[in-house]
């Protein structure tokens, strides 16, 4: 555990920039319900983030594992997804706990460059070159999203996928803002690596949280 996740009562206690009850837009679980805890604090640093506000863990308040564990049990969700931010940055083990008590299935979106803590039934590691993932974090992952913006980033795409275990799903997905510039690179490159999938910010599309 790094000091960082040993922090904030040792995970009784996250900051969290919001909660809110959507749809999974992104990735293997597209189109499925989900409650979405994001969690503040990044120090990863994508200059294509679409949530810069999440990266200042003092702008948000922190709160306790009971609120939010509250908050989901008000939704119909039967996935809550923990994502940030970089939400590995702390110790989810009180969080997942307390989620999987209550019987939900808990999914985690994460950049892979922090030891991987709590329980999860799903784990998906979208690394990022700025701050590359632990090899550990890809061993375990069930999903490997990787974000495209450059031609190089089939070659980071390739290097990521071969310290996943043969379980996990390969995805790659346009940054969007240049989604209309990059599609043809993956489609292409999909047809000829068929190992590889698309993923799309769905949500976007549906324009929804």
């Amino acid at each position: 555990m790094t000091s960082t996740q040993g922090n904030l009562d040792m995970g009784g206690r996250l900051p969290v920039m919001e909660c809110f009850y959507s749809i999974q837009g992104e990735g293997m679980h597209t189109g499925k319900a989900a409650y979405f805890i994001r969690l503040a604090g990044c120090d990863v640093g994508c200059h294509w983030c679409d949530v810069k506000e999440s990266w200042d863990k003092e702008k948000h308040p922190l709160k306790e594992i009971e609120e939010l564990v509250s908050g989901v049990k008000l939704s119909k969700a039967p996935i809550v997804v923990i994502t940030g931010g970089e939400p590995t940055m702390y110790s989810l083990d009180e969080l997942t706990k307390a989620l999987k008590r209550e019987g939900f299935a808990v999914h985690l979106e994460t950049s892979g460059s922090y030891p991987i803590t709590g329980k999860f039934d799903w784990v998906c590691v979208s690394p990022k070159k700025t701050k590359p993932p632990l090899k550990e974090s890809l061993n375990i992952a069930d999903e490997l999203k990787v974000v495209v913006y450059n031609k190089d980033d089939f070659n980071w795409a390739e290097k990521n996928a071969q310290e996943t275990a043969e379980k996990c799903n390969l995805f790659l997905q346009p940054e969007w803002g240049k989604a209309n510039h990059v599609m043809h690179w993956i489609t292409e490159y999909i047809k000829d690596n068929p190992q590889w999938r698309i993923s799309l910010q769905t949500h976007k599309y549906l324009n929804i949280l």
